[in-house]
């Protein structure tokens, strides 16, 4: 309220007519309650965002154990593909010479 008062005197002070001061506080007042963050619009902004970032680590660890299990799986499954196929061309070595 006391800023209102004082933007209304100085316009009174500059001969802006009362009715067009008044409506230029009234929509200034409007814009600063519609537009501005106030202290708890960023203190909420700023919890959600650490909850978000808590969300994601724990995403990302996850995925970094799941990618860490299927990188070993593969190395078996390669290392036994591998086997395989040396015991196949051994098989088709003592049948062929």
């Amino acid at each position: 309220m006391k800023m209102e008062l004082a933007m209304y005197q100085a316009l009174r002070a500059i001969d802006v007519p009362e009715l067009k001061a008044e409506a230029v506080i009234q929509a200034l007042e409007s814009d600063m309650l519609t537009l501005l963050a106030t202290k708890s619009d960023l203190a909420s902004l700023a919890a959600e965002i650490g909850k978000a970032t808590a969300e994601i680590a724990n995403t990302n660890h996850r995925l970094t154990a799941e990618i860490a299990k299927s990188d070993l799986k593969l190395s078996i499954r390669m290392a036994s593909m591998l086997a395989v196929t040396i015991g196949i061309l051994i098989g088709a070595m003592k049948v062929f010479l």
